[in-house]
């Protein structure tokens, strides 16, 4: 009897043990398994952090980079002639690009038979219109033009850039040449007084808005005009050349139109650069 219940005991305890053993061991693996899970989760929380927090920053980056342009550039709207409204003056040198740089000072040198003339041009204020005249100069539109049209009498300028120099009003461009795009005016002086001071280079146009072709002017004495004009740049070399053409006069060609004639004293473009400064 002894020996049977002492083996009874032995067994019971092998049961017990062997059961406290399989106990342990579920309790390992359970605690090992919820370390894996909660370390996956945590890994999870990690790579979910990380990839908001590349995506903000690519984002931020993306709209710097965006913002950046729209700061350096601008979009231009040339607004192109058709065929049929095109006359014998147009000169077609094609389109300028749509964007065009708003950074920097670009230096504008008009070399004629009586020597030099130099603007400083802000592409901060005139974007599209140095952008024209950039295009406009590498394409040699402007080489062997006469400046056609000098007023000495309430407006003192001195009017250059029809490729035709048939130019013959202030106001009125009807049949006068120029390039087959014209564009919106820009800089618009309205708070100067007066708007067109001696020195300035400004753009002609029509009575009409969104006229501005290729035909400007050069202010030698302080003008009253209305604020309708580009502000181009202004001239920082050469005026004694204007100055000198102004005292000979003009023929009085446009006198019961516009105003003024052709100058007396020819000048001709030889070549107009524009370089950045």
């Amino acid at each position: 009897m002894t020996s049977t219940r002492e083996r009874q005991r032995a067994a019971a305890r092998a049961r017990l043990e062997k059961e406290m053993a399989e106990r342990s061991a579920r309790a390992r693996k359970r605690r090992q398994t919820q370390a894996i899970v909660g370390g996956g989760a945590a890994l999870l929380l990690v790579v979910a952090g990380t990839v908001w927090l590349v995506s903000s920053l690519t984002g931020d980056d993306s709209g710097t980079d965006n913002a950046a342009q729209d700061a350096t550039s601008v979009q231009c709207d040339w607004i192109e002639f058709p065929a049929g409204e095109r006359t014998p003056q147009t000169k077609d040198v094609g389109l300028p690009d749509t964007q065009q740089s708003r950074v920097g000072t670009q230096t504008m040198t008009i070399n004629t038979n009586l020597g030099p003339i130099t603007a400083r041009i802000n592409r901060a204020a005139v974007p599209c219109t140095a952008g024209s005249f950039t295009h406009l100069a590498e394409k040699d539109f402007f080489d062997n033009t006469k400046c056609h049209r000098l007023v000495t009498q309430g407006i003192q300028v001195l009017q250059c850039g029809d490729p035709s120099a048939t130019g013959k009003g202030w106001r009125d461009t009807d049949g006068m040449g120029g390039p087959s795009y014209r564009m919106a005016e820009e800089n618009l002086p309205t708070e100067m007084r007066p708007p067109y001071p001696a020195g300035v280079i400004a753009m002609a146009k029509s009575d009409q808005p969104a006229t501005t072709g290729s035909q400007f002017f050069i202010v030698y004495g302080d003008s009253p005009l209305p604020p309708d004009y580009t502000v181009l740049g202004t001239i920082t070399g050469g005026m004694d050349i204007v100055e000198d053409v102004a005292k000979a006069g003009d023929d009085g060609a446009f006198a019961q139109s516009a105003g003024g004639g052709h100058p007396k004293k020819e000048v001709v473009i030889t070549d107009l650069t524009m370089a950045d400064a």
